[in-house]
């Protein structure tokens, strides 16, 4: 439980209970609640009927919230900016690779190979093992 702030807080060691105690004045005597609040205050006013505190922590949450999202919105479209300038699309990438004879090939396509390789007849068992430890890579991968 939260307690105020300036409190005395101590941990007793025979029982394992937290206990706090509120400082006292200089009188002698602890301030009551409303005292305190007050003297921080000054001459603003408190009535406590204007706000009650469930009001003030949904209007805080509402803050919050409006707050995170557009703090989430504006990053995603800044980093969604920053990729597209960074990266280049894949198809484009493949045209590319295409006019250098390369042939890119996904993890997929790849995987597909491999297990066709391995169900093969015609395969050796050298090229079934050799087609399970590729296999294994990129399943552990995924």
């Amino acid at each position: 439980q939260a307690v105020p702030a300036g409190s005395h807080v101590r941990l007793n060691l025979q029982t394992g209970d937290r206990e706090a105690k509120l400082p006292d004045s200089e009188n002698g005597r602890s301030d009551t609640r409303e005292e305190r609040r007050r003297q921080r205050l000054g001459k603003v006013d408190v009535d406590s009927n204007s706000f009650t505190s469930q009001e003030l922590k949904k209007a805080l949450a509402k803050m919050k919230e409006t707050e995170k999202a557009e703090r989430k919105v504006s990053s995603l479209f800044l980093n969604h900016c920053t990729v597209r300038k960074k990266f280049r699309p894949i198809e484009q990438l493949k045209e590319e690779f295409e006019k250098l004879n390369v042939k890119m090939e996904t993890d997929y396509e790849i995987m597909v190979k491999l297990i066709s390789k391995f169900n093969s007849s015609a395969s050796t068992l050298d090229e079934k093992v050799a087609a399970l430890y590729d296999l294994e890579y990129y399943v552990h991968q995924v």
